[in-house]
């Protein structure tokens, strides 16, 4: 059988354009490492998920290696040593099951920063090859179809909207939020109630949010999060021109004549080999893992991997900069029986320095969400053990852990800025290893440029000052240059020229007409935002111009 169109992966870069492909009538086939987790499957084991990975491989079967820098050199270590995965979510839906979905947008500027800004010594910041016009409407699309709940909050750097607020309202507020408010009033700053793709009302079959209190790193029971699974795969499911193939692993997209002919993918239960024919193939595995498949895609008219005859394949990898602070509160600093409400969300951020004067001249800088400490037990708990450096047990650990636990309640912020791309921040392949199927692993190189730590310290002082107004102990942060692996992008980046890029605007391969890739991976700069918005919205504008312009990969 020859499919229209093969799909490799089903997260938010693959689920839009399946989306739009499917209601076009196309025959559609999607690859899913992992498997097929419904509402009913989920549950609130904080072991099973956020201590033993169980919706990612196991190291056993698959990791990665990553680069670092240390004593004027870069060494390399395996993840199976560190134990830290690069992996996000391979089930149906990937990892926008389990983000906590904070949704903002990317702001005009995001999109021309060198010709905004100038260019970063060290960085290989380009201008978009689109612009927030051309995205906006697909923004609001995500809006409707994947769900974003929240409510407008003017303030000075407010990106455009074509509608005038959410399709849904904002969830149910913590007291705390009030709080912050009121501090964020005295010191002049706008707090802005932060929209999350996290329904406040049912939609279709999906129910609403019923306030579990466990949200980021676990899946929705509830259906309320706006995951590609439960938003837009499962809907598509009931007509016959889908199909999802589970426990496929792609190792390999073999070409002919400059086309990608067909996925060669290996069944991780069975071991079996298998190979699926398509027209068009879109590749959409999350970006290092996308960069992994092409660079391992090696033929004789692409001997350094499929579309990489630029030596572009893998450059000029993104995550998010920034970092965590905190405070504490207790009984004395707000009424305990506000303070101890479960369930509700903190919703807020601050938006008024996404862009800032320095040196008498405007710069990038980003966003602070607030949020509580997560929720897990477990945890908390064990973060008890030790008073100055004394090992406690017994009676005294037991009444530690019951007044974090009953009298008090950590209040996070999250910084985000960009992660300017520099050309030590890639993926690369190493023959030397490989996983159990023989393929070699993606090798990470994480450098950091300077500038990023500068923006989000800014940041982090700014969200300290809300924290020590409204009367927190212990407040401080953490800023640091360490990739986050849940936020990833970049490695194949869009652009008009194929010396500098891998895609054109519409993420179609210069060099395989019938390869487009629409994960992450397609962004030449990330914004001060978490990427699940926009890798939506471009999902869905790639949707639209393959159903509209079929003659430019047929």
């Amino acid at each position: 059988m020859i499919y229209d169109v093969c799909i490799i992966g089903t997260g938010a870069g693959a689920s839009g354009v399946a989306h739009k492909l499917v209601e076009a009538g196309m025959n559609v086939v999607m690859l899913e490492r992992g498997g097929f987790y419904k509402e009913e499957d989920f549950s609130k084991d904080e072991i099973a998920y956020c201590k033993r990975e169980i919706v990612t491989p196991s190291f056993k079967e698959a990791y990665h290696t990553l680069e670092s820098y240390s004593n004027g050199e870069w060494k390399k270590r395996s993840t199976r040593d560190t134990e830290s995965t690069f992996f996000n979510g391979n089930i149906v839906g990937g990892s926008s099951n389990f983000m906590s979905g904070y949704f903002h947008r990317m702001k005009p500027k995001d999109f021309k920063l060198k010709s905004t800004y100038g260019t970063i010594e060290g960085a290989n910041v380009v201008d978009w090859v689109s612009n927030y016009e051309e995205f906006e409407p697909y923004f609001e699309e995500v809006e409707r179809l994947v769900g974003v709940s929240g409510e407008v909050t003017p303030f000075k750097h407010h990106e455009p909207r074509s509608t005038k607020t959410f399709p849904f309202p904002a969830l149910d507020e913590h007291p705390i939020s009030a709080k912050i408010d009121d501090a964020c009033h005295k010191l002049g700053y706008v707090p802005y109630k932060t929209p999350r793709a996290i329904l406040s009302k049912p939609k279709g079959e999906r129910a609403n949010c019923y306030y579990s209190n466990y949200c980021g790193s676990y899946g929705c029971s509830s259906g309320a999060k706006g995951s590609a699974r439960a938003s837009l795969l499962q809907p598509l499911l009931k007509r016959k021109n889908l199909t999802i193939i589970t426990h496929a692993f792609v190792k390999q997209l073999a070409e002919e004549n400059r086309k990608v002919s067909e996925a060669v993918y290996v069944d991780t239960k069975t071991k079996e080999e298998h190979r699926v024919k398509a027209k068009l193939f879109i590749v959409a595995g999350q970006a290092v893992e996308s960069s992994r498949l092409l660079l391992n895609s090696k033929s004789k008219n692409f001997p350094n991997g499929l579309a990489n005859n630029a030596n572009q394949v893998g450059k000029n990898l993104l995550f998010s900069a920034g970092g965590i602070g905190s405070g504490q509160f207790d009984e004395n600093s707000m009424a305990l029986k506000e303070l101890m409400v479960e369930g509700k969300f903190v919703n807020r951020s601050l938006c008024d320095w996404y862009f800032y004067e320095e040196n008498n001249k405007e710069v990038k800088g980003g966003i602070v969400d607030f949020l509580f400490e997560h929720a897990n037990p477990m945890t908390q708990a064990t973060k008890q053990r030790f008073d100055n450096g004394k090992l406690l047990w017994g009676k005294e650990l037991q009444e530690k852990i019951y007044h974090k636990l009953k009298k008090t309640k950590q209040l996070n912020f999250e910084v985000f800025n960009d992660w300017l791309p520099t050309d030590n921040c890639f993926v690369s392949v190493d023959e030397k290893y490989k996983d159990i199927y023989g393929v070699p692993v993606a090798n990470i190189r994480t450098g950091a440029h300077k500038r990023d730590l500068e923006v989000a310290e800014y940041l982090a002082k700014k969200a300290e000052n809300v924290l020590k107004e409204m009367g927190a102990k212990d407040v401080s942060s953490s800023m640091s240059s360490a990739p986050p692996p849940n936020l990833q992008a970049g490695g194949c980046r869009f652009g008009d020229d194929p010396q500098t890029s891998v895609l054109n605007k519409y993420c179609q391969a210069h060099e395989v007409s019938n390869l487009f890739v629409t994960d992450g991976s397609f962004m030449p700069t990330g914004g001060s935002v978490t990427y699940t918005w926009t890798i939506y919205a471009n999902a869905f504008r790639v949707g639209d111009y393959l159903v509209k312009n079929q003659e430019a990969w047929l």
